[in-house]
């Protein structure tokens, strides 16, 4: 009775933070192109010196290089730090300020998936703040106005680009932190389908189901308001449509454009909101084997919503019938949504299990799980740790 008095009580308080917060919306330059239309912005700023945080493998695609040579036209003078890796911890962030320092930067570009994005929020937070950046975790502890800060997302997935929130690990246990603050939503952002044509299929599937989790969550929790539900609505029709062609047909534009507003929109809505036990679930696993983010969220998604289906027909019903499922019960619907969750992961290729879950850490697991819900999330439905045991059980490949 204590833990569900106190997770109502958490819940109550969300409830009204979200109400009261008003979420800054990034500049937002969309489409082909974007890119140097961000960059030409950035120029009439006049940034003494620009800070692009990103990650080697985008050095050698090719892809840092456009981005500087845009920059080149545009006037900015610009440094690089590119040694994010996936799964950021301190040791990254800590290094790019470092960097920013020697190079004498005052604002930063992130570039990149969620990691170098995470990787210069927290950065940028503690140049700004002037505090070590282990010292930033937790609620709105920043206290100055940030520099400025960009961001261009190369996968279509987290949604950091628009989101108050930034994740990073501890450098020893890689535990994750957070970190949740409006002053970290980047100034101005591009969303160019064009940086995303290389894409490979498996990266492009989990940055996608990881978008969908967080319009699924979002929509499912009590936290929800009209705003932040017509936010994931657009993003579940974005997924549904335009993830199985991005993941088969890379190249199609459209496709590729879609996913980048399924995940922007999605962003919008989970910063509204919170999340749920996918994200714990899939967090657990990632710290203890290291598995992508997305893989690990895609294999939590359809567990958590049958855990959760008895007090969540209704959004499940209104999900189903957003991604356009019309006829039927309102209990049918919700079943047919989440079948058509793993109907959509079996499409793009992810796996139903997750092979490197053992049984024997199944109970460590869960309870890392539900710490960080039981206090954090304002979840439909309130599991056991016996219940987050059966879920993971399910997931075992043998």
């Amino acid at each position: 009775m204590l833990k569900e008095f106190l997770h109502k009580r958490s819940v109550d308080v969300g409830k009204l933070a979200f109400k009261l917060m008003q979420v800054p919306i990034p500049v937002t330059f969309a489409g082909s192109g974007s890119s140097a239309e961000l960059a030409e912005a950035i120029g009439d700023i006049e940034v003494k010196k620009l800070l692009i945080v990103t990650d080697e493998g985008l050095v050698q695609v090719g892809i840092v290089g456009k981005i500087t040579d845009l920059l080149d036209a545009a006037g900015v003078p610009w440094a690089l730090y590119t040694g994010v890796l996936p799964d950021p911890t301190y040791t990254e962030v800590n290094a790019c300020i470092d960097t920013y320092r020697a190079q004498g930067c005052d604002s930063m570009l992130a570039l990149g998936g969620g990691s170098p994005i995470d990787v210069a929020k927290v950065a940028a937070a503690s140049v700004s703040n002037g505090k070590p950046a282990e010292e930033l975790e937790g609620r709105f502890k920043l206290r100055k106005q940030m520099i400025p800060l960009f961001a261009i997302p190369t996968t279509a997935g987290t949604g950091s680009e628009v989101s108050a929130g930034a994740v990073v690990g501890e450098a020893d246990s890689h535990k994750k932190k957070f970190l949740l603050d409006l002053k970290v939503v980047p100034l101005m952002i591009a969303l160019d389908p064009d940086l995303m044509l290389g894409l490979p299929p498996a990266i492009t599937a989990a940055t996608g189901m990881d978008a969908l989790t967080h319009a699924v969550e979002s929509y499912l929790a009590k936290t929800a308001s009209p705003e932040s539900k017509r936010y994931a609505a657009i993003s579940l029709r974005l997924i549904f449509k335009h993830l199985p062609v991005a993941v088969h047909d890379g190249k199609q534009i459209v496709a590729r454009k879609g996913m980048l507003f399924a995940a922007y929109y999605a962003g919008l809505a989970f910063t509204r909101t919170s999340l749920g036990y996918v994200h714990a679930m899939a967090h657990a696993m990632g710290v203890k084997y290291g598995i992508p983010h997305g893989v690990a969220n895609a294999a939590a998604l359809p567990v958590v919503l049958d855990a959760s289906r008895d007090d969540s027909i209704d959004q499940l019903a209104e999900m189903a019938e957003i991604i356009g499922i019309k006829t039927g019960t309102k209990e049918s619907k919700a079943d047919a949504f989440i079948a058509a969750v793993r109907a959509l992961k079996a499409d793009i290729g992810m796996e139903p299990t997750v092979p490197a879950l053992l049984a024997a850490d199944i109970p460590a697991l869960a309870v890392e799980a539900c710490a960080e819900v039981h206090m954090n999330y304002p979840v439909p439905t309130l599991l056991t740790q016996e219940e987050v045991e059966a879920g993971y059980r399910t997931l075992l490949s043998s």
